[in-house]
């Protein structure tokens, strides 16, 4: 019995003189160069919208009634646009024997932004009614904007067909009863326009001014219309931003605060740029902040966050902010009865969100705010968890196309490269950061060059690839880190009861510091 406990003790001693020098070496290695600067991580995943490649021949298209307003307000919002050069669709200008649907849907398709106005007989028009649904499948297949105008009734008339929509939809379900389908796509697009950002007319508006409400939106839309881009190949973005797009729900007209987490290099600011560029159009307001944790390093660098939010918003660049606490006063007073979306990239601290944006509370109705960050614990208390999307390693599919694509400048290896490229992608384990880095790099070398490479990161890590990860190795407090690295030296593939005892033994608090980095 003793042998056994000297054997113990003389095991446990092995491991932790071991591990002290393992840390002492590990110190001395992780040091950074001095040359380093912080570094922005970038992935491949991330594709420009389709409709910022697309032909647009108007800048409007207009869509109403035409016996309810194509002589009072809807011929003066004509007027008014085409007044400020902003080239626009009516629809008497179509030659007379044409065929005005076929001609119609093209003319939507190739038209930037759609104007809806809903007036009170509207919904009694088929035609009207089949030119929204075109409507909003362009909307949905280009990213077009449709800005709908409520003239005289209520926007919730249209989106629960109440009131004169909910009779002529009635009646045209009565007359469709062999195509009951086209009805019920006629309520879906109700439904999904009335739910969308526009602009509400009765008679305690002035109609000019009304007008002038609407052309400004418009003019900035078009002048300011510029979607996001990062990087060439966008595998994998379409459907993790749909997931994220699901979360956000922005048919929903509560205030929602949404979350995206993940390793460094996974791909979640690339992610998150192709969701703001799908949605960024429902909204009054909206910005992609980007370099928060950095940017926000000192009270200097707050303040000066705060009124970039305030000038991006108010269009106003003489604002200017004395202190933190009044910052977020200007922002809630300026922005609170407005529509946002806010992107606020690589926060590490609860307290970044809070100097911009207070508690939140104040924002308008249908508002949305995506985080990004690596640290799920700064959500804590912050975004519900059903609200919190991670970000996950690209698949074996999606890993193999995205190299192929840096490395051949093709979807697939060539001839013979095939395995030495599986092994590379193990080797990057679904990391979107360090397969555009590794296929860059390999680019148009021989065989040869790539064998030897792969063996040289299997010993040496890439320097840019280690620069992203060491960002979140340093944001570990000690104890996490000396679980962090016990793993990786001594217990990489043991079982976790195993470990967990061996370093519990350590007084290292396992449970604790694995949840932490697994977070």
């Amino acid at each position: 019995m003793k042998i056994i406990v000297l054997l113990g003790v003389f095991v446990l001693g092995c491991y932790l003189f071991a591990r002290w020098c393992r840390r002492r070496d590990v110190e001395v290695a992780t040091q950074p160069p001095p040359s380093t600067t912080s570094h922005k991580e970038e992935t491949p995943m991330t594709s420009t919208s389709s409709s910022s490649t697309h032909w647009w021949e108007y800048d409007v298209f207009l869509s109403f009634r035409g016996e309810d307003t194509r002589r009072s307000f809807t011929g003066h919002l004509y007027k008014a646009l085409c007044d400020k050069d902003i080239y626009t669709f009516i629809d008497d200008k179509l030659r007379r024997g044409e065929e005005i649907s076929k001609e119609l849907c093209k003319t939507i398709e190739r038209s930037r932004i759609s104007v809806v106005v809903f007036s009170e007989n509207y919904a009694s028009s088929k035609w009207c009614l089949d030119e929204l649904v075109w409507i909003l499948y362009w909307r949905k297949n280009l990213d077009q904007l449709v800005l709908p105008v409520f003239y005289g009734i209520d926007p919730s008339e249209v989106r629960k067909q109440e009131g004169k929509f909910g009779v002529e939809l009635a009646e045209h379900e009565k007359n469709f009863k062999d195509n009951i389908g086209k009805v019920q796509s006629w309520r879906a697009a109700l439904n999904e326009v009335g739910n969308l950002s526009g602009f509400h007319y009765n008679n305690n508006c002035l109609e000019s001014q009304f007008i002038q409400e609407i052309i400004e939106r418009i003019s900035s839309k078009i002048l300011c219309r510029t979607h996001l881009f990062v990087a060439q190949y966008p595998i994998g973005v379409n459907s993790r931003a749909t997931e994220i797009e699901k979360l956000l729900n922005i048919e929903s007209n509560d205030i929602r605060m949404v979350a995206i987490h993940g390793l460094g290099g996974i791909g979640k600011t690339t992610i998150a740029r192709a969701v703001y560029n799908k949605i960024v159009d429902d909204f009054e307001e909206s910005f992609f902040l980007d370099n928060v944790k950095e940017r926000s390093g000192t009270i200097d660098g707050i303040i000066r966050l705060q009124e970039i939010l305030l000038s991006k918003f108010l269009r106003d660049g003489n604002l200017k902010g004395d202190n933190i606490s009044r910052g977020i006063t200007m922002i809630m007073e300026r922005l609170c009865h407005k529509k946002v979306f806010l992107v606020l990239d690589d926060v590490d601290k609860r307290k970044q969100i809070e100097n911009l944006l207070g508690k939140c509370n104040w924002l308008a109705p249908g508002s949305r705010i995506l985080i990004i960050t690596r640290d799920k614990d700064v959500l804590t208390a912050l975004v519900q968890d059903s609200l919190i999307y991670k970000v996950v390693g690209m698949n074996q599919h999606e890993a193999l196309e995205l190299f192929s694509l840096y490395a051949f400048q093709k979807i697939e290896p060539k001839d013979g490269y095939l395995q030495l490229s599986k092994q590379i992608i193990d080797y990057a384990n679904g990391l979107p950061l360090a397969l555009r880095i590794i296929g860059s790099d390999l680019y148009g070398k021989d065989f040869c060059y790539w064998e030897s490479a792969l063996k040289k990161y299997k010993k040496i890590p890439n320097k840019e690839i280690l620069k992203i990860l060491q960002i979140s190795y340093k944001e570990l407090d000690q104890i996490e880190k000396d679980i962090f690295l016990d793993i990786a030296f001594f217990f990489n593939g043991k079982k976790k009861d195993y470990v967990v005892k061996i370093l519990e033994a350590c007084h290292l608090e396992p449970n604790y510091g694995m949840s932490k980095l697994i977070d």
